[in-house]
């Protein structure tokens, strides 16, 4: 294999972003101080616990992403909507840089919806949306970026795609997965099996 470092730097960038496989992929709700409705697209959300329940995610260094992670700092308040398939491309245009005064709501078409006293926007498109209150941030500071850890306080998710024992059906939603920074995929269940215990 021809030596990574020789790689320009987009290919090193799709490269490593791919090498960990297939991931979640969110638009992250926010508010900022002045009113300004923002949207960024995550595709590393990450399931921390069930009770109490929480959800983390990396975000980029600061002058690379800093209006997400700003408004979070300054309201304390996120929302979490899970993209589908129908409107995939208007969540990808999110991950544009917009100026700070520019809502990516207005930019893409996609509509905000607002819930109880929750501070930040939900889209309203979006068949599973749950809020996100602030727990701690995590700067990682060997490459500038910060793990944000959030609790779980409302989750509105569409009626059929919950079964029985709980379990969300993800791809009756057309929910989306990512592989790299810019290919997306509407995976299928392979097999569901019983809780793993050790053999007798």
């Amino acid at each position: 294999m021809e030596a990574l470092e020789e790689w320009d730097r987009f290919k090193r960038a799709h490269f490593f972003n791919s090498l960990s496989g297939f991931k979640s992929t969110h638009l992250i709700g926010t508010t900022s101080l002045e009113g300004v409705l923002n949207l960024g697209l995550f595709h590393n959300i990450v399931h921390l616990g069930a009770d109490p329940a929480l959800i983390g995610y990396v975000n980029r260094p600061r002058e690379a992403a800093p209006h997400t992670l700003a408004n979070i700092e300054a309201t304390g308040q996120y929302s979490l909507n899970a993209v589908s398939a129908p409107w995939v491309q208007a969540a990808h245009q999110c991950s544009a840089k917009y100026p700070a005064d520019v809502s990516e709501f207005e930019a893409t078409g996609l509509s905000p919806l607002f819930r109880d006293d929750i501070k930040a926007p939900f889209v309203a498109e979006s068949v599973l949306q749950y809020g996100m209150e602030l727990v701690e941030i995590i700067p990682i500071t060997h490459n500038n970026t910060f793990f944000v850890i959030g609790r779980v306080t409302g989750i509105w998710v569409q009626a059929n795609l919950v079964g029985s024992d709980g379990f969300i059906d993800l791809p009756a939603g057309e929910i989306v997965t990512s592989a790299g920074i810019d290919a997306y995929y509407t995976p299928t269940l392979l097999h569901r099996f019983p809780y793993a215990k050790p053999s007798p």
